[in-house]
């Protein structure tokens, strides 16, 4: 069902250059806010002791901190946590202090001050748990990331594989960049957010690689940029619906889901935008200006040098070869132009000159 027809195919290969330059200066000012900034990495990661509690009435922030200050706790972080009348304080690890003692001193210490404060939940983590936590992040994001790679180099070409890659750790970078700058918690929510964008930005490109594939075989006459530009709007309709009704759910999430639900929310906010962003302003620029290396200029590209026979749609593709699953392997067979067929020759008759 197709709600948002377009007649006109929309020339977006036309801004490749300057999408791709704004992507990149984006893309240099996220790695340079991660690289001086860091980013605020919650307990999960860094080990500590949560306290939630609860005031009757609104909790004055200011004095709350005051208090820990007092106790020699100058590094606890305090914030409201979906109410004004919810507190979370988060303080980092103590080494000659457990953190069930810790927590013990710190509601003695908020009680002298409002006695009906309420404890609603205390969360330890231990720093080896922490440090756990980082390693089997990274390794998951690196997993993620290499098994994108081989899906799309089986599924299309490398050169489909290489774009799609670029453009996907684009979309992390951008959301790490966001969380270094504004310094919002990095927490164990926000790292499945992110890996949830890498998938959810992968099945956005392979959808606009599909089409384009198939254009490839359709329109043999047409230029590069006219096949991925007429691919991109062909699959317009289907991105507003997907990504509108994503992002009313994600939304919903982000302002009705408190704080606990805020920032994983919010990275799939920003994932979401930057996914539609980078598979089509991204990935296919630079897929483009790949395939039209191989097209208009094949001495320079050693996969065309390599077998100058082959068409303009399979060298830019690099669909020279029919892919056929064999026993469990893939095995390669050229594909060969249908024979003419030989003319027949009748007893006693000489054949036509």
């Amino acid at each position: 069902m197709e709600f948002f027809k377009i007649k006109q195919d929309i020339p977006f290969m036309s801004y490749g250059r300057y999408t791709t330059a704004i992507s990149l200066v984006t893309f240099l000012f996220a790695v340079f806010f991660l690289a001086t900034r860091g980013l605020n990495l919650g307990v999960d990661f860094t080990g500590g002791t949560v306290i939630e509690v609860h005031y009757a009435q609104p909790a004055d922030l200011t004095r709350v901190r005051a208090q820990l200050v007092e106790m020699n706790l100058p590094d606890a972080l305090v914030q409201n946590f979906g109410s004004s009348h919810d507190v979370l304080i988060q303080v980092p690890v103590k080494k000659d202090i457990s953190g069930a003692k810790l927590s013990e001193q710190v509601m003695e210490s908020l009680r002298k001050q409002d006695a009906s404060v309420e404890m609603r939940r205390v969360e330890f983590v231990g720093p080896q748990v922490g440090k756990d936590l980082v390693e089997n992040g990274a390794l998951a994001l690196l997993l993620v990331s290499l098994g994108i790679v081989g899906y799309l180099w089986l599924r299309f070409e490398w050169k489909f594989g290489l774009s799609a890659i670029i453009a996907n750790l684009h979309d992390v970078v951008i959301i790490l960049g966001f969380f270094a700058y504004f310094q919002w918690e990095f927490s164990l929510s926000v790292l499945a957010a992110v890996l949830a964008v890498l998938g959810y930005s992968v099945n956005e490109s392979v959808v606009v690689f599909d089409r384009i594939r198939e254009n490839f075989r359709k329109m043999r006459k047409a230029e590069v940029a006219e096949i991925i530009d007429n691919a991109i709007t062909r699959t317009m309709s289907r991105t507003i619906i997907t990504h509108g009704s994503t992002q009313m759910m994600v939304g919903a999430m982000l302002f009705l889901g408190g704080e606990t639900l805020h920032y994983f929310a919010m990275a799939l906010t920003i994932g979401i935008l930057f996914s539609i962003y980078s598979s089509v302003l991204v990935a296919s620029p630079l897929l483009h200006h790949d395939l039209d290396c191989h097209l208009k200029s094949p001495s320079h590209c050693g996969a065309c040098t390599a077998n100058p026979l082959a068409s303009r749609v399979e060298r830019g593709l690099g669909l020279d070869v029919l892919r056929l699953p064999v026993a469990g392997r893939v095995e390669a067979r050229r594909q060969s132009p249908p024979q003419a067929a030989s003319p027949v020759r009748l007893p006693g008759r000489s054949p036509p000159a």
